[in-house]
């Protein structure tokens, strides 16, 4: 039975890029077509493990993340029922994101660690590929600099989570209504 797919941009902050091993900092997410109907939090790191230069990048420390953020289980429990609340009856949501595998990875471990289930299912739609596929470019040029050279959003990335997610989200509607 065909579903109802409901786009939903996120984006994550880490402490580095090993699933499992370094921590989910924060996440940002926002519906791709409503993008007012946001969701961000900040949760507490699972182990001691960083990479300076992925701390650098948020701006995010794990003291800060431990004093301040929401302890994991709870964080994707909140994350989940903000997906459920926003999605229409049958209807299914579908994970958007620029470098797609990175971001999917993480939020597919923490939610099958903490709740046993991921409500977006065991695949996303990676932006960087949807733009290759429109444009027929190479895979050099689908960082995000280039595609906002084509495509010319109003919003930047600056490594917030909820900022790049919205951002995220205008570039998934402009690459998306390539022709």
């Amino acid at each position: 039975m065909y579903k109802k797919e409901v786009y939903i941009s996120v984006d994550i902050e880490t402490a580095g890029p090993i699933v499992g091993e370094h921590s989910m900092l924060t996440i940002g997410a926002c519906l791709v077509y409503s993008p007012d109907v946001e969701f961000t939090i900040m949760l507490q790191p699972i182990s001691d493990k960083a990479i300076q230069e992925a701390l650098d990048v948020s701006g995010i420390t794990l003291e800060q993340a431990m004093k301040m953020g929401t302890n994991p289980k709870d964080a994707m429990s909140q994350f989940e029922d903000w997906i459920i609340k926003n999605l229409p009856k049958d209807s299914r949501p579908i994970f958007v994101g620029l470098n797609a595998p990175f971001d999917w990875s993480f939020i597919n471990f923490y939610f099958l660690k903490y709740l046993d289930r991921n409500p977006f299912g065991i695949s996303a739609i990676d932006i960087k590929a949807l733009f290759m596929g429109a444009t027929k470019c190479s895979w050099y040029d689908t960082k995000s600099s280039s595609i906002d050279k084509y495509v010319h959003p109003t919003l930047k990335g600056d490594h917030n989570a909820l900022h790049d997610a919205k951002y995220q989200a205008e570039l998934f509607r402009l690459v998306y209504s390539i022709k």
